[in-house]
C-alpha cells in the first residue's frame, strides 16, 4: 500500500518562476480581468491533448489546491503554484507516456503507479482505466491521468487516517466509509 505522492500542491505554493512570464500567462487567461483565474478561465487556457475540453473536475481539484482563501479562484500569486504543478505533471505524463501517444495506456499507468509507490493489481488498472477514461478508448489523456493521481492520493490520505498500525488494512463502520468516500468525490 502507497501512502506517499510526491505530487501535492504544498511544495508549490512558493514555486519560483520569471514573474514577468508568468505575468503575461496569467493575464492572458484572466480573461474578465477580474485579478483571479477561475475554473472556467484555466479550463479554457488548459490543453490535455486530445482535442476535448480539460476535464473540469481535474481542474476544480487544482484550483482548489491553490485557492488559499476559498474565493473560487487563483490570484496571481497562487497561479505561480499552479503554473508549477500543471508543468510538473507534463513532465511526469510525458515520462510514462513511453510510445509519445499523448495517451497513458494501463502499462503506463501501471508503471507510473508503481514508481509511485502503489502496489495495486491488475484488476484495479483496468478499474482505473475504465474510471478516469472520458474518451472511451481504453487509455487516459493528460488531464484524466492527474484526476486518476490526484483522486488516489486523496483516497490513499483517507485510508491511511484509519490504517494507524499502517498494515493495509482498516475496519470502519458503513458511515465512517460514507464520510471518507464523501470527503473526496
Amino acid at each position: 500500500m502507497a501512502y506517499h505522492n510526491p505530487y501535492q500542491a504544498a511544495q508549490y505554493n512558493n514555486a519560483p518562476s520569471d514573474q514577468g512570464f508568468l505575468w503575461n500567462i496569467f493575464q492572458r487567461v484572466d480573461k474578465d480581468h477580474s485579478g483571479a483565474i477561475s475554473d472556467t478561465e484555466l479550463q479554457q487556457a488548459l490543453s490535455n491533448g486530445t482535442w476535448t475540453p480539460f476535464n473540469p473536475v481535474t481542474v476544480h481539484s487544482i484550483i482548489s489546491m491553490f485557492d488559499r482563501d476559498n474565493k473560487g479562484g487563483v490570484n496571481f500569486h497562487e497561479f505561480g503554484g499552479v503554473w508549477k504543478y500543471i508543468t510538473d505533471w507534463q513532465n511526469i505524463f510525458r515520462t510514462y507516456d513511453a510510445d509519445n501517444s499523448g495517451l497513458i495506456d494501463r502499462n503506463e499507468l501501471k508503471r507510473a503507479l508503481t514508481c509511485f509507490g502503489y502496489c495495486l493489481s491488475d484488476q484495479f488498472y483496468n478499474i482505473l482505466i475504465e474510471k478516469f477514461d472520458r474518451q472511451r478508448r481504453g487509455q487516459v489523456a493528460f488531464d484524466d491521468f492527474i484526476q486518476c493521481c490526484i483522486v488516489l492520493q486523496r483516497l490513499t490520505d483517507m485510508f491511511r487516517r484509519y490504517d494507524t498500525d499502517q498494515d493495509g488494512w482498516i475496519q470502519v463502520s458503513y458511515e465512517q466509509y460514507l464520510s471518507m468516500i464523501f470527503s473526496v468525490v
